[in-house]
Order: structure tokens, then C-alpha cells, then sequence
């Protein structure tokens, strides 16, 4: 069948020597997009082709598998710049979070724009077309904020906008240092809004600016998130998720024992209780990691259709754990992925993770179909970042397209259905976005990235 919408406007047709389409179980072959204004016009398979009819003569020829565009729901920019630098001892999770807050304590609004142009765009040469950046580093030094009480997040808006991809900007509440109400010291001051009505009243100066600057459907929106209920007195939780109804509402999960076991104590319930009993539960929400949870934890997850971010590279880096991933699908939440902390910008090790890390839980294989993974790189994760509009190769959705090497020392000789399981970040060829080209045979068309990132990242390690 051919569903091409007939426009006026100029077409421009790419030809993909295969295509992953929605619904199918494996790539199809030879495949016509049509794009204009952004957005995909027609999508014709050589099996629906009218006879006769020859594929149009100016057509952009896309060798390989193309996919839709890969979102990227989980991820703090800031923190690229402690790849391969946090492995010197043993360690766990919170002396990791001590690094972090260093580099925080580094940044300012110049200096995050550049390192997050320079990670956003490593996402676009990965094959990421959006990204939701949970974002708390909101002001100065000691907590003062600057003249612009949003010049941090104005910062990562333009980073986008600059490396050529969306952004979901998750505007942070973080309040408290723990779940007993300590209140934020050292570099955590910069995360704090003093209380809800000082984020509310920031936030809001935010959405407004951002509109005023980009308008209503360009390439940033804004959601908001809520960081854990350690940063979060859980008496604010229900009045934040009520007035923030039918937004992307993010929040960490259960990604450390210690949390729940703080939780436990305080409130006598679990993290995900406590949301559920404050309403902050729900099909626009999404839990970050959710990697130690009870059984009764499945079931209100499921129920209430929030979604659950897995961050498997970022998981195992700091050695976190591995999450129910099967269970909660079962359960009735949508899996999106994430590069969290970016000791790895790769959604397809993302992806296969989430099977292969299954597997070692188990010791059982085969949990996850490849075309499980694929939705959960595309769009279950744009859903989640409140693109729905992206992450199907289908007429009328955004002309988001990543383009996969078949016959790199990785791919070769593997069926294109496999690719999940082979190919890597290095493997991208082509990326559009919003119908614009971004990268081009493996390179981004106006970022030299290596040299952003070694000039950003030095400005803040040195």
C-alpha cells in the first residue's frame, strides 16, 4: 500500500536499502521515505510500489539499516566529563557522587554550553535525535543565583539547539540532602530553589523565557522532575505531581539499597509507595533505574502505567545493580533507555543490556524480542519526553531517521534483524532530525566532537 500524503510543498525522497517500519518483526527491504517540512509525507515498500512506477531519480540512497530517530530519556550532561576517571579504587556509588559534585562545583553557564554542545553532540553521532536532560544544577556558586535565575538551563537549551537534536529539559526540584530532611551543603547548594515556591517561581520564569526565545514546537520543551525522595520532603510531593498533571514527570527510583532502607525508616513504606500515595504515579511519569524493588513496587509501577528508565551502562558503572526489567514490562510499564551518567553514549549497548543483563540475573535467555528493544530506544523514550510524535518510520510522525552500517567489522555478515545485538554508535552514518541532516558519513555536519570535548571537558578537570 502506499501512503504517501500528497503536498505541494517540494518532496525529498531517501531510498533505504532496508527499514525498520512500526509493527514489523524484522527490517524490510528497500524501502521510499518522502520528507518535507519535517515531517515524513510517504513511506512506500518495494512490494507496494504500483508496477511500472520507477523510484523517483533524485532520491537520496541510504545504504544499510535506517531506523527512527533513538531517544536518549535519562541523562545529566554535566557528568561526560567524568568518563574514565572515577575508576582508580574500589568505590561505590556515593564516593562517585563525590567526583561529580567537583566537577559541578567547576561549572558555570559558558562552561556548561559547551560541554553539553559537545555531549549532545556525541548523542547525534550515536544515532540520538532527543534527549532528556534532568537538569539541577541551577545556580551559582554557594546557591546564589545568577542574574538570569535560568542561565544554566538556558545554557543546555542552546547546547541542543547547537548540536542539532531535541531536548526535553526536566527541570529538577531538589531541596533536601536526605530523606530525613538534611538540608543541601557544599556544591549541592547550586541544586537547590530554597523551597517549592522558589522552584515553582524559577520554573516558571523558565518556561516562559524558553517559549519567548525558541516558541511552542521548536526543539526544546519543558518537563519537570522531581530528583528522588531523598531531595524531596515528601509532604510537597502530592502538591508538585497535582500541579504538574499531564507533564513529563521524571524522578530516580530505588537506584541505591540505602535509599529505600532510609525510606523504610522514615516513612515505613518503600520510594514507590510513598509516590503512589502522593499521586505522583502515572502514565506521563517515568521512575529512573527502579533497580531494587519489592514485588508489591511491580504492581504499582504496572498499575498506574508510569513508565521506568533503564540506564544499564550507567547501572553496572557504578555498580548499582540490575533491575526487574521483564517484570516491570509485564507489570504494564513502557522501557525507555537512557546514557545517564555517559560512561557510554551508545543506545544500542543500551538496548541489548537490557536483555543481556536479564540474562545474568536469570541465567535464562531470549526475555527481550529485538523489536521490544527497538521501541524502547525510540518511541517509548521520545513518549516519555513528551515527543509522541517521534520514533516510528510512519507517515505524519517527525522525519527522524538514523542510518546503520551493514559492513563494518561489527555488522557484517549479520542479518539486519540483528542489529540490536552487533552494531555500535561507530556504525551510524546518517542522522536526521526534524528532516535536517546532522551527521553525515559518520561525521556531524558543523561540530568537530572530539575537539569540543577535549576543550570542554579540560576546561572543568584541569
Amino acid at each position: 500500500m502506499d501512503t504517501s500524503a500528497r503536498r505541494e510543498q517540494p518532496l525529498i525522497a531517501y531510498l533505504a536499502e532496508y527499514a525498520w517500519l512500526p509493527d514489523a518483526p524484522a527490517p524490510t527491504a528497500e524501502v521510499l521515505i518522502e520528507v518535507a517540512d519535517g515531517r515524513i509525507t510517504g513511506v512506500t515498500t518495494g512490494a507496494d510500489a504500483p508496477a511500472g512506477v520507477p523510484r523517483p531519480p533524485d532520491a537520496v540512497r541510504l545504504p544499510g539499516l535506517t531506523l527512527p530517530g533513538l531517544a536518549n530519556a535519562h541523562s545529566h550532561a554535566f557528568h561526560r566529563a567524568l568518563r574514565g576517571r572515577t575508576h582508580g579504587g574500589r568505590g561505590d556509588f556515593w564516593s562517585w557522587r563525590d567526583g561529580m559534585y567537583a566537577v559541578a562545583a567547576r561549572l558555570d553557564p559558558d562552561r556548561y554550553l559547551a560541554l553539553a554542545r559537545a555531549a549532545y553532540a556525541e548523542m547525534a553521532l550515536a544515532g540520538i535525535t532527543c534527549v532528556g536532560e534532568f537538569h539541577y544544577l541551577h545556580h551559582g556558586p554557594e546557591g546564589v543565583p545568577y542574574t538570569d535565575p535560568n542561565a544554566m538551563g538556558a545554557a543546555l537549551v542552546e547546547a541542543a539547539a547547537q548540536a542539532g537534536i531535541r531536548l526535553t529539559l526536566l527541570d529538577t526540584l531538589y531541596l533536601t540532602a536526605t530523606v530525613d530532611g538534611d538540608p543541601l551543603t557544599g556544591p549541592q547548594r547550586r541544586f537547590g530553589d530554597g523551597d517549592l515556591d522558589g522552584w515553582s517561581t524559577r520554573h516558571d520564569l523558565l518556561k516562559a523565557a524558553t517559549h519567548a526565545r525558541i516558541g511552542a514546537t521548536s526543539h526544546a520543551r519543558i518537563g519537570v522532575a522531581l530528583h528522588s525522595v531523598r531531595a524531596v520532603p515528601a509532604e510537597l510531593l502530592a502538591t508538585f505531581a497535582e500541579h504538574n498533571e499531564g507533564v513529563p514527570l521524571h524522578f530516580h527510583l530505588s537506584e541505591q539499597p540505602a535509599e529505600n532502607e532510609a525510606c523504610l525508616a522514615r516513612h515505613g513504606c518503600t520510594p514507590s509507595q510513598l509516590l503512589a500515595d502522593r499521586g505522583v504515579l502515572s502514565p506521563t511519569a517515568t521512575a529512573v533505574h527502579a533497580t531494587h524493588l519489592a514485588d508489591a513496587d511491580l504492581a504499582l509501577l504496572g498499575g498506574t502505567g508510569t513508565g521506568v528508565c533503564f540506564c544499564p551502562t550507567t547501572e553496572r558503572d557504578l555498580a548499582d545493580g540490575i533491575g526487574p526489567a521483564r517484570e516491570l514490562a509485564d507489570a504494564g510499564s513502557p522501557l525507555s533507555l537512557g546514557s545517564d551518567s555517559h560512561a557510554v553514549i551508545d543506545l544500542f549497548e543500551e538496548a541489548r543490556a537490557v536483555e543481556l543483563d536479564e540474562r545474568l540475573r536469570t541465567r535464562r535467555r531470549g526475555h527481550f524480542a529485538a523489536t521490544e528493544l527497538l521501541t524502547a530506544a525510540t518511541s517509548t523514550g521520545h513518549a516519555a519526553l513528551g515527543w509522541p510524535d517521534a520514533g516510528r518510520i510512519a507517515v505524519g510522525q517527525r522525519a527522524d531517521l538514523v542510518t546503520v552500517r551493514l559492513d563494518s567489522v561489527r555488522t557484517a555478515g549479520v542479518p539486519p534483524v540483528g542489529m540490536f545485538f552487533a552494531a555500535s554508535a561507530a556504525d551510524v552514518t546518517d542522522v536526521l532530525v526534524d528532516g535536517r541532516p546532522v551527521v553525515r558519513d559518520g561525521r556531524h555536519v558543523t561540530i568537530d566532537v572530539p575537539d569540543a570535548l577535549r576543550e570542554s571537558i579540560g576546561a572543568v578537570t584541569r
